[in-house]
């Protein structure tokens, strides 16, 4: 089998937010189909899958390109290629998750020095989080904004038989 595509142990490629998509979930009896535009990763974090490789026959071993990966393997797969997941355990067992990485980007990361992980990261998912306050902030006022004519009712706007309370 070419190296290239066999599975390998979990590495730390898919470090970055920003170079991967993480947390993907493959519901049991379901199937899906990833086409990469670049070399990328499959990482698989929690179940076992069953993963086939559309691509041409290359060599003696597994010609038909069909893999089986379990949490912590990860597989490379090259643009173009037409990948097919499916979970492969009992249903009781739940879902396949895993992580997909852009391989030229998680390459490109390097692991986090002390400072990287204590401060910076912290530092950044703080400034997420009151962006994202904020943003609720402004939406609420907004909001009590679009209903300040039901405030003020009573004071010059005439109410409608629905929302008077007629003796």
């Amino acid at each position: 089998m070419n190296t290239h595509f066999a599975p390998v142990a979990a590495s730390s490629d898919c470090i970055s937010l920003a170079a991967c998509a993480r947390g993907w979930r493959l519901d049991v009896r379901r199937a899906m189909t990833l086409r990469p535009q670049v070399p990328s990763r499959l990482q698989i974090t929690e179940g076992r899958a069953w993963v086939t490789l559309g691509l041409p026959h290359q060599g003696a071993g597994n010609e038909s390109g069909d893999l089986m990966l379990t949490a912590g393997e990860s597989l490379s797969v090259p643009a173009g290629a037409r990948l097919v997941m499916e979970p492969w355990q009992p249903a009781s067992a739940g879902p396949v998750r895993f992580d997909w990485c852009a391989e030229p980007e998680a390459l490109a990361v390097t692991q986090p020095d002390r400072f990287g992980r204590e401060v910076v990261t912290p530092s950044r998912e703080l400034a997420v989080a009151l962006g994202q306050a904020g943003g609720a902030l402004l939406r609420l006022v907004r909001g009590l904004f679009g209903y300040s004519e039901f405030l003020v009712a009573g004071r010059g706007r005439v109410l409608t038989p629905y929302e008077s309370n007629q003796p």
